[in-house]
């Protein structure tokens, strides 16, 4: 979700557990904060605000080795301009990030995959959208061309946004099964001029890193929360 519009993704992840609390947890190779990760996989993104009235925070993303979990960068990050919200109830139009645990699918932009991008990437073209209309049969998905059904005020032209979506991550929000009123359209994204609709940003070359770090064989998901409190977040 760039800095304007874009509503919410989710592709399923395994039954998953990951729990975000201040109390830290010692040792230079665990996650910040109080963080149990049993997603499956060996790498993740953590997208962490202050709060949930935030509308900035940090992004790093890890590998697991040796047991451990060891920061391979982090950069400053930008989330929806009303903060954050409990991505099982988030609402459509709330310019909330969706918190939770969320596998990335697949990447896409305006620009090449960076050299060294394992991950599948989809290129834009002139009639690539991504439909948010709730009473498509395509709500929540990128479309080629725009299927009838689905109103262009009520979607993204994603070629339109092409400083956001030079690069970007499909977040695995009400994707699988979508839940219509929910969102469509959470991204990971480069910088727009400010805050987001409700998607994760960074700075251009902080996506790229993450593009060319991100391992499809090793299941990289991500997960938005915050540094204060216990949040526990479970598949939906």
């Amino acid at each position: 979700m760039r800095s304007r519009s874009v509503i919410a993704a989710c592709v399923a992840v395994p039954t998953a557990l990951l729990i975000m609390g201040a109390a830290p947890s010692g040792g230079s190779g665990t996650l910040p904060g109080r963080m149990a990760y049993t997603g499956g996989g060996s790498q993740l993104v953590t997208a962490q605000a202050a709060s949930t009235g935030s509308t900035t925070g940090t992004v790093t993303w890890w590998d697991r080795r040796g047991g451990e979990w060891v920061a391979m960068g982090s950069a400053a990050a930008r989330f929806g301009a009303k903060g954050l919200a409990e991505g099982a109830t988030r609402k459509q139009g709330t310019n909330t990030t969706p918190t939770g645990l969320y596998n990335l699918p697949y990447a896409f932009g305006t620009e090449p995959a960076p050299v060294g991008t394992a991950t599948p990437y989809r290129p834009v073209h002139q009639d690539s959208w991504w439909c948010q209309d709730n009473a498509s049969q395509s709500y929540n998905r990128w479309t080629e061309p725009r299927p009838a059904d689905c109103r262009a005020a009520e979607s993204e032209h994603l070629v339109s946004y092409a400083t956001q979506y030079a690069h970007a991550f499909v977040i695995g929000y009400n994707y699988d099964r979508p839940v219509r009123g929910r969102g469509a359209g959470i991204f990971l994204h480069v910088n727009g001029r400010g805050a987001t609709a409700g998607c994760v940003s960074v700075p251009a070359d902080a996506m790229r890193r993450i593009l060319r770090w991100a391992d499809p064989e090793r299941r990289p998901h991500i997960a938005i929360g915050t540094d204060s409190g216990a949040t526990a977040i479970t598949r939906y």
